[in-house]
């Protein structure tokens, strides 16, 4: 039997020497199997200790995997992108073994060791099983072409691809793109859209400081250009059932998901109103669409803020959604879902906590993919 809480204390322990973990354990993966290099990015800065941390927070936790195979399945799936075979599974596992042996000294065991192989083994086989099931029905990914791109400032675009077979998803995930000028290099995307009868997808993309595949996507990609898409994960944005009020709160781009939601919501209307906040009137980059949306739906509050406006924009208020929302007292009794950067979605849960909404009725997608 796995003891799990010896696995916690030794991955606390090797975790503690920070980034020389992911540093000996690509460089061991390499050497050993030098056939797995091309599955990772040219540039390893980005992709750094993600998957290290991934694997040792997992596998560590093996005694609560059921609640998490779901989520290994539907990576199992995703990873099939990167060509990744039930082969290189192995090589992984020796790789990260031998990096935990390095950095646990003396207090490496036979019984850590045999934790170790047992629980990577079971979360591997998770993972390698639904990739070969999902084989038998669907792409490892998809082919699109950027039918349209259109900037709506300098720092985002607005961008239509048409894969070239069916893409499903559900509204509220995610789906990962990849293009030719950054290659193997895959960033996550919630479509602004719910699924179309002629299958495209529609994508909000703001360019990030040291983003290789933002900063490609807005100022380079143009229509015609082909990109890779993954297949769709992600449950956290996903609609819950019920018939109680919603309320969205997004900020920047992450307004991308809430467009998506009230398009499926317009099927079986709720009670919805949605807070989309920018720093600035500039930085809503959509608003004519978004308002003309809410025109179309009695069921849908619409209030664009902002932190700073000169010139007294109309119908926009000054502040943060998430504080509009809640002293507004949308939030109560409501589902919130919550999108935008990682401090505005951290900061936005604890002010709805502060202000008394259930965590269990706070809905986002968590980041660090």
């Amino acid at each position: 039997m796995i003891d799990a809480e010896r696995l916690k204390k030794n991955w606390s322990l090797v975790a503690a020497y920070g980034d020389q973990v992911p540093l000996y354990f690509y460089s061991t993966l390499f050497l050993t199997h030098p056939e797995t290099r091309d599955l990772f990015p040219m540039n390893m800065a980005a992709q750094r200790d993600k998957l290290v941390n991934a694997l040792g927070a997992v596998v560590s936790n093996v005694d609560t995997i059921d609640a998490v195979v779901p989520t290994l399945q539907a990576l199992g799936r995703d990873h099939r992108k990167f060509g990744a075979l039930r082969g290189h599974y192995p090589a992984v596992g020796e790789a990260l073994v031998a990096t935990l042996e390095h950095f646990s000294g003396p207090h490496w065991t036979p019984a850590i060791a045999a934790d170790w192989v047992a629980a990577y083994e079971l979360v591997a086989a998770t993972m390698a099983d639904a990739a070969d099931a999902a084989a038998h029905y669907t792409p490892a990914w998809w082919d699109a072409e950027v039918v349209a791109h259109e900037r709506r400032d300098l720092e985002t675009a607005v961008i239509t691809l048409a894969p070239g077979s069916r893409l499903d998803y559900l509204p509220g995930q995610s789906i990962s793109l990849c293009t030719s000028l950054r290659p193997r290099v895959w960033r996550q995307y919630t479509p602004a859209n719910a699924p179309r009868a002629d299958g495209t997808v529609e994508l909000h993309v703001r360019a990030v400081d040291g983003g290789e595949v933002s900063t490609a996507l807005v100022a380079l990609v143009r229509p015609g250009d082909t990109l890779r898409v993954g297949p769709a994960v992600g449950t956290g944005l996903t609609l819950r059932p019920g018939r109680g009020p919603i309320a969205m709160i997004a900020g920047g781009t992450g307004v991308a998901p809430m467009k998506a939601l009230v398009e499926q919501l317009a099927a079986a209307p709720r009670p919805t109103s949605l807070y989309w906040g920018a720093r600035t009137p500039g930085g809503l980059y959509c608003l004519d669409q978004m308002r003309a949306l809410a025109a179309a739906h009695d069921w849908l509050e619409l209030v664009p803020c902002v932190d700073e406006d000169m010139f007294g924009s109309a119908g926009i208020r000054l502040g943060s959604p998430a504080e509009l929302a809640a002293a507004h007292g949308r939030c109560a009794g409501a589902d919130v879902y919550v999108c935008g950067p990682p401090g505005m979605v951290e900061s936005t849960r604890k002010h709805l906590a502060g202000s008394g909404v259930r965590a269990e009725a706070i809905h986002f997608e968590p980041s660090g993919e």
